[in-house]
């Protein structure tokens, strides 16, 4: 993965606008957060696989970047990004990690449904 690009992020944004597309999710502060750290309350979200349409995708900030997606009926909206996968050309990879290199939050996006798993479940 990469340091964000937001020109090279936003372009590939733009190519999945107004299409059906899967979006894969999830944020997390760490499970065990509070084990170490009593002070910290410990997070998580996740959602997989989702199909969705969004007609406005933008991807904003300096350094640390947050994306909104706007949907017909709401928003899509992800924040603490700071790497992406150029490399993958068929998906939109977009990551955030922590200073030690830990992921908090990850948002995908692809025509196909991302695999790792039974997709019925």
């Amino acid at each position: 993965m990469q340091i964000i690009d937001i020109e090279a992020v936003q372009h590939r944004i733009d190519s999945f606008k107004d299409q059906d597309v899967y979006v894969h999710l999830e944020m997390t502060t760490g499970a065990y957060a509070s084990h170490y750290d009593s002070s910290k309350h410990p997070a998580a979200n996740f959602i997989s696989n989702a199909l969705i349409r969004f007609s406005t995708g933008t991807i904003a900030g300096t350094g640390v970047y947050r994306v909104g997606l706007k949907m017909e009926k709401g928003w899509l909206y992800a924040e603490g990004l700071n790497m992406w996968d150029e490399k993958d050309s068929d998906r939109l990879i977009l990551a955030g990690h922590d200073a030690q290199g830990k992921l908090v939050v990850a948002l995908q996006l692809s025509r196909e449904p991302f695999g790792g798993g039974n997709q019925d479940a």
